[in-house]
């Protein structure tokens, strides 16, 4: 399965700008994507997320008729229903199997639609290697589509068992990515309003999530923060001055740059430039941290300690 219309990208999109129903409709069809295409526990970390992030309710991914058929059938195949699903209200699947029936036939020039039918059919008949061949022209045609209709594919009964079996398996790392964005793009949405401590206890925290406990970084010292402020011809922000008397720097991490050391700054096009590789910019005047990201573009920070705390909220999100 390829993601040729960018249906990732959109749905982060959708995840920072929509209403928290359009949010909550993309995270079911994440969901139920990562479902079909045999990544379950993915699937299921990201509802999780979902429902610790906004404190919404899980029946809000099941509200129509169709999506709590799909996750209905889901659940039959993999046989268990996940923790996060218990107050879904239970359905009949055998009328919901028949009612199924019903909405493939309704005439549609939805490609993919036609495909699950097709799929159904043929996994009804018992004819694995025509259904197995049916998904992949499904995956294929979904690959260019912004917003699948999965929800359809996943109600079909017989087609469940092939989903969960693997049929439509994507690579692990695409699996783990695709949920971890949607993950961070929730946090990004829905920051909680909480207090790590103080500086110390922010960057130990990193620290303890990279797999480093108890590595802080040593300070850097006044008299070396006041000799860079002479060499930039300016002071440094409050909170820039405090994350340097705190650690001198912080090394990269997988999808975090070097934060440099006091010795290294050096004027950038809008301020000082504060990683390695470039990307990282400290406007002294204000104190905002701007960083550009290949997902989210360019954010800019209220300051180095929001950069961190978001830097924190993603490699809780991976754990």
């Amino acid at each position: 399965m390829t993601d040729e219309g960018g249906y990732a990208d959109d749905a982060v999109r959708k995840v920072l700008t929509a209403s928290d129903e359009g949010v909550d409709a993309v995270i079911s069809t994440a969901a139920l994507l990562l479902a079909c295409a045999g990544a379950s526990a993915q699937s299921d970390r990201l509802v999780r997320h979902w429902l610790a992030a906004t404190g919404r309710e899980a029946s809000r991914l099941a509200a129509e008729p169709l999506t709590a058929r799909a996750w209905a059938m889901l659940f039959a195949a993999r046989r268990e229903t996940p923790d996060w699903a218990a107050e879904l209200t239970p359905l009949d699947l055998d009328a919901e199997a028949e009612a199924h029936r019903a909405h493939l036939a309704k005439e549609s020039r939805d490609p993919l639609r036609a495909l699950a039918a097709e799929a159904q059919a043929a996994a009804e008949r018992d004819d694995v290697e025509a259904a197995t061949e049916a998904l992949g022209r499904w995956a294929e045609r979904a690959g260019e589509t912004k917003r699948p209709d999965v929800a359809t594919l996943a109600a079909c009964r017989d087609v469940a068992p092939l989903l969960v079996d693997g049929v439509l398996t994507v690579p692990e790392e695409w699996a783990r990515d695709y949920a971890g964005t949607l993950v961070a793009a929730l946090g990004a949405r829905y920051r909680p309003e909480r207090e790590r401590g103080g500086w110390r206890e922010l960057v130990a925290e990193i620290m303890r999530l990279r797999g480093e406990p108890g590595a802080v970084p040593p300070p850097a010292s006044p008299a070396a923060i006041a000799d860079v402020e002479r060499r930039l011809g300016h002071p440094l922000p409050a909170d820039y001055r405090a994350f340097l008397l705190t650690c001198d720097g912080l090394r990269a991490d997988v999808v975090f740059p070097r934060l440099l050391g006091v010795a290294e700054l050096a004027p950038a096009a809008e301020g000082i430039g504060i990683s390695d590789p470039e990307g990282i910019v400290l406007r002294p005047g204000t104190g905002e941290v701007v960083e550009g990201d290949p997902v989210f573009g360019t954010t800019v920070h209220p300051g180095i300690r929001a950069l961190l705390e978001e830097h924190l909220r993603l490699l809780e999100a991976s754990a």
